[in-house]
């Protein structure tokens, strides 16, 4: 007797297989994908499209206004839920398509599942060329979509119904795995999308993805001990790995048993609370005095979760004790492996419950938790000092701005960024008072996440308070997302700090003796030269235009009201203010990065800052 079949279209069938997909992990089940953000045009509008009309009580729809915000929402929304589960994004062939491949990158990158669905030329060639479509003159089976391949970590163009039983179940497998995953692309042509086929009711049954939580190799746990135990100043270098593993109670016990300190990456600060003894902030080009001056003296450098980007590391100048080693505790074995360190391949909440296990009654010296300690209270002290504003009536700096959020917040609160001088300042600045709380983007550090990646938190999250902060630069690259959380109703509160300029940039230009050359939003002159005049340009009427209810606050005053206006909204709502980017408020960088000099100029700006390049590049180590 032949098995039980059903007559669905491909895109019908992948609708329906999406919508039965669970991830479990710890005896807690999740759905893997939890809806689907789509815009329409031909190569998805008659396919997946008519696909979730037929299917809207089983997968739920998100309409975007742009194909790269609705990756960043989607990727928002796996990383609130530790990565246990993701939603999908469709798109039509040609432009709509290849708008994906800076979401992909985003999310490759920072390891965060998210399926993209784009459609994809004639299978059968029947029409070809057709509209939009990239005609290469030797390799016929070339698409658009093949920019998709670098930055996906699995890629299949499904150019038979049936083909896409195995290649979905692909995707899911790499999508669920903690040390595979990423963007997934599973490119559909669009008459394969609206073919037919009797599809096996086996394809659509609940489907069970379990999450590993691979326990270390017990050889390589016995050499981390052994490390562990004979280091002096041993530091620990949280990353977002801990978080995604939900590891954080964990490594609080590895801490409190040991005393070892913690410093963190943008993706793993919050690991420890703000006020955790332990917790030293922020590690890197961007980090705090008492993690890099730790840091530099560091005899044992035990990395968890971290993947070591080059703010991490200041650009492999930072750590530089004589005979610095590494231990690095991650589930991923290339970045285990990185800077020649012992490794322990494993789940994170896994490796550091059996380090403490093991390290039962071992310590580090009272002398080194003192120095530590009394460094930390000397940072808490520069922070208080960048947050104070004496005067209600002053305009506020961008720290001012960031210690009135702080007043408002709870550690139920999530405060997304990702780009331009804002991730600075919160590396250094932030108190994080949750693991969720502290949401950066800076593996990418892509500019114009931080309004979709708001809605996928808000969605993931509802009923939380989700604040995206925002400068005039990123805020101009992508606001359209706004009109889909007016759609949705999604309470998200918009930060928009307006400066005039790209205030990061234009720093870093200076720096290198680029002179801060075209990172001002300031009238030209004839010559070239600005006039000093900023653009009439009103970020906050436009905010207004697409929706949303806007606060605009001139003083540190008024700022405080609307903040705490803003957090008790129901709709989304923007806080608009311009600050005053004159005083230095916010603390110097502790550690160098590598942004290479002219190395020969006639400009006087440039010979000096590639003096000082010269200088800070000696202290470049190789660790081997």
């Amino acid at each position: 007797m032949s098995a039980a079949t059903r007559r669905l279209t491909t895109a019908q069938a992948l609708v329906r297989f999406l919508a039965a997909q669970h991830t479990e992990r710890d005896g807690v089940r999740h759905r893997l994908i939890a809806g689907t953000w789509g815009i329409f045009g031909h190569g998805n509008v008659a396919g997946l499209g008519q696909a979730l009309v037929e299917y809207a009580d089983v997968m739920p729809y998100h309409q975007g206004r742009s194909e790269q915000a609705m990756v960043h929402a989607a990727v928002g929304h796996a990383r609130q839920l530790n990565r246990l589960s993701a939603q999908a994004v469709t798109t039509s062939i040609g432009p709509g398509a290849t708008n994906l491949v800076t979401g992909a990158a985003l999310a490759t990158i920072n390891r965060l599942p998210v399926l993209l669905l784009p459609g994809d030329y004639f299978a059968s060639h029947a029409a070809d060329p057709l509209l939009q479509q990239l005609e290469h003159p030797s390799e016929a089976d070339v698409s658009v979509n093949d920019t998709l391949r670098p930055v996906s970590r699995y890629f299949d163009r499904v150019t038979r119904p049936e083909a896409l039983i195995a290649s979905a179940l692909q995707a899911m497998r790499v999508l669920t795995d903690p040390a595979e995953t990423g963007a997934v692309t599973l490119a559909l042509p669009q008459d394969v999308q609206a073919e037919a086929y009797d599809w096996p009711e086996e394809f659509f049954a609940d489907r069970v993805w379990r999450v590993r939580r691979p326990a270390p190799d017990p050889v390589e746990l016995t050499d981390a001990v052994r490390a562990v135990r004979a280091a002096e100043r041993p530091l620990i270098v949280a990353g977002g790995g801990i978080h995604h593993s939900e590891a954080e109670e964990a490594l609080v016990a590895l801490v409190k048993a040991t005393g070892i300190p913690v410093a963190s990456t943008q993706a793993g600060k919050g690991a420890l609370r703000h006020d955790h003894p332990a917790d030293l902030g922020g590690i890197g080009h961007t980090g705090t005095a008492v993690s890099d001056d730790l840091a530099r003296t560091a005899d044992l450098v035990i990395g968890v979760g971290t993947r070591y980007s080059d703010f991490t590391t200041a650009s492999g100048t930072l750590f530089q004790h004589p005979d610095v080693r590494f231990l690095n505790l991650n589930i991923t074995a290339f970045d285990a492996h990185k800077l020649a360190a012992r490794t322990l391949v494993c789940d994170a909440r896994t490796g550091l419950t059996a380090l403490a296990e093991a390290l039962s009654g071992h310590r580090v010296a009272a002398s080194y938790e003192a120095e530590y300690r009394a460094g930390k209270t000397r940072w808490d002290e520069t922070v208080e000092a960048a947050y104070r504003a004496d005067d209600d009536s002053a305009v506020p700096t961008q720290t001012q701005v960031l210690g009135a959020l702080d007043a408002v917040v709870g550690a139920e609160d999530v405060v997304i960024n990702a780009a331009g001088s804002l991730p600075g300042d919160l590396h250094k600045l932030w108190r994080a008072r949750s693991p969720r709380q502290y949401h950066l983007e800076y593996g990418y550090s892509c500019m114009g996440y931080e309004i979709p990646a708001a809605l996928g938190v808000q969605q993931a999250a509802p009923g939380t308070p989700v604040w995206a902060l925002v400068g005039d630069g990123t805020y101009l690259m992508n606001p359209t997302e706004i009109v889909t959380a007016v759609q949705e109703n999604l309470p998200v509160k918009l930060v928009l700090v307006q400066n005039h300029g790209y205030a990061s940039i234009g720093g870093l230009s200076e720096s290198v003796g680029a002179e801060r050359f075209g990172t001002d939003y300031r009238h030209r002159a004839a010559d070239g030269t600005f006039t000093g005049a900023p653009l009439p340009v009103d970020l906050a009427a436009n905010a207004a235009s697409l929706g949303m209810d806007v606060l605009r606050a001139k003083t540190v005053g008024e700022l405080r009201e609307a903040l705490r206006a803003a957090r008790s909204a129901d709709r989304p709502i923007c806080v608009y203010v311009e600050t005053d980017p004159a005083p230095p408020t916010a603390p110097p960088a502790e550690a160098w990065w590598d942004v290479p000099v002219a190395e020969v100029s006639a400009r006087a700006a440039a010979t000096d800052a590639r003096a000082e390049y010269e200088r800070a590049v000696a202290d470049r180590r190789r660790h081997l």
